[in-house]
């Protein structure tokens, strides 16, 4: 049984591209408000009506295009990508070069957390103090 889908097999693609973002067809279903049979139906047809295939690709989060222009060798580039050492990369990021030190950010958060705590903890007190005066008023 050969896997080969056609060029324009709209519903092989949907499938793919659901099965790539490690959905069920049963979510996929529940999201366009059907069942899981149509959505088999659908997989399984080779063109798809225009209006569906805009809510199925909202569905799965990607455009029209995608879905049709979807291809399983550009899937594979895309991800070998990866691994290029020339940094010519699916995102080219390079080496690591950061404008800041990591440590700091993280000391300057840990110094933001301890001012929200006193903060916290400064309301509390001047809740507590509130509530005795009334109870002494009464």
């Amino acid at each position: 049984m050969s896997t080969v889908t056609k060029p324009n097999h709209i519903g092989r693609k949907i499938s793919r591209i659901r099965e790539l973002k490690d959905m069920k067809q049963e979510a996929l279903a529940q999201a366009l408000g059907t069942n899981q049979q149509a959505i088999s139906i659908m997989e399984n047809s080779e063109t798809i009506e225009e209006e569906k295939l805009m809510e199925v690709a909202k569905a799965l989060g990607v455009s029209v295009e995608a879905i049709k222009n979807f291809s399983e060798e550009g899937v594979f580039n895309y991800f070998n990508t990866f691994n290029d050492t020339n940094n010519t990369g699916a995102f080219n990021f390079g080496t690591n070069h950061c404008t800041f030190h990591p440590l700091d950010k993280l000391m300057e958060s840990v110094d933001e957390n301890k001012k929200l705590y006193e903060r916290l903890l400064q309301a509390e007190k001047d809740k507590i103090e509130y509530l005795e005066k009334l109870l002494k008023a009464k």
